[in-house]
């Protein structure tokens, strides 16, 4: 193999992810055209097909399924020996990675960046909002270089930095504003609306509510927070929201919120990254930054 370049190496980690010519080109910021001429010389480099193209999708070849591994292992170690680079100039990041779960992005993205920008001005700033998962992934293969998520992240190779503690609140249709606040135990008879599964916060409200996730529910799931809070509009039921979310999610929703007695339901939010992230010490300060929206 000969004249192989990092560029090509990102661009097939992208396709790689994507499995999409056009999405993965938006991600690195090229044409499709160009995309794909750079694949196909790194397919004629290796001397292998990377990829199977159907009309409509792609996806790895066995070939390029272990050649993956090896790229996306190569990317990471480059990734760290910027993060050196970086951590050697000392002072501020130039550029941060940073993902967000559903549930924070929408009601704190903004003041986060606008936060960030004012107190570390030039900071080249990507987001990405995908599911706890998904982020401990990217951030463990050198894609993030931290993530905003719920805590515990319980990963043996990430650190966690506690941010701040939120409470959930009680969504209930606006004709039920009066009634009483519903006990515990009694919001598992209820038709109680979650997260369709995958995200966290659907486990925390289950956990909350002592529902078993195997348990059959009369209720039905939604895929994001603002759908939960419209169908509770419709008289569809329940839900459980952050305390963030209420500005935004009740301003067009005919709803009521309560909030509980003690054992009041909550989460931790913090901000999570490699323990062996040579940056640790400016996301450190970038907690600081965060935390400091919350106060």
């Amino acid at each position: 193999m000969k004249n192989l370049t990092i560029k090509q190496l990102k661009y097939f980690d992208a396709l790689a992810q994507h499995n999409h010519f056009g999405r993965a080109a938006e991600a690195c910021a090229i044409s499709q055209p160009a995309l794909s001429m750079q694949i196909k010389e790194l397919e004629e480099s290796v001397g292998a097909a990377l990829f199977e193209r159907g009309p409509r999708t792609i996806r790895l070849t066995r070939f390029g399924e272990e050649f993956v591994i090896r790229i996306q292992s190569i990317l990471r170690s480059i990734d760290e020996l910027g993060d050196m680079a970086r951590a050697a100039r000392g002072g501020v990041m130039e550029r941060l990675r940073l993902g967000v779960i559903p549930t924070i992005a929408p009601y704190m993205l903004p003041a986060v960046i606008e936060s960030l920008i004012s107190k570390f001005p030039g900071m080249d700033i990507h987001v990405r909002e995908t599911q706890t998962r998904k982020l401990i992934d990217e951030i463990n293969d050198g894609r993030l270089d931290a993530a905003l998520v719920a805590l515990p992240a319980s990963e043996k190779a990430l650190f966690e930095m506690p941010l701040f503690e939120e409470n959930f609140v009680l969504v209930r249709p606006a004709g039920e504003a009066e009634k009483p606040v519903p006990a515990i135990e009694n919001l598992a008879k209820m038709r109680l609306l979650l997260l369709e599964e995958g995200h966290c916060f659907r486990e925390q409200a289950l956990s909350f509510c002592a529902i078993k996730p195997e348990q059959p529910r009369d209720g039905l799931d939604g895929s994001s927070l603002t759908t939960l809070v419209q169908m509770v509009s419709a008289g569809i039921g329940v839900t459980l929201i952050p305390e963030m979310a209420v500005p935004i999610e009740t301003r067009s929703a005919k709803v009521s919120i309560s909030r509980f007695n003690d054992p009041l339901p909550s989460r931790r939010i913090g901000l999570i990254w490699r323990k062996t992230n040579r940056l640790s010490d400016q996301l450190t300060q970038i907690g600081n930054v965060i935390q400091t929206i919350k106060q």
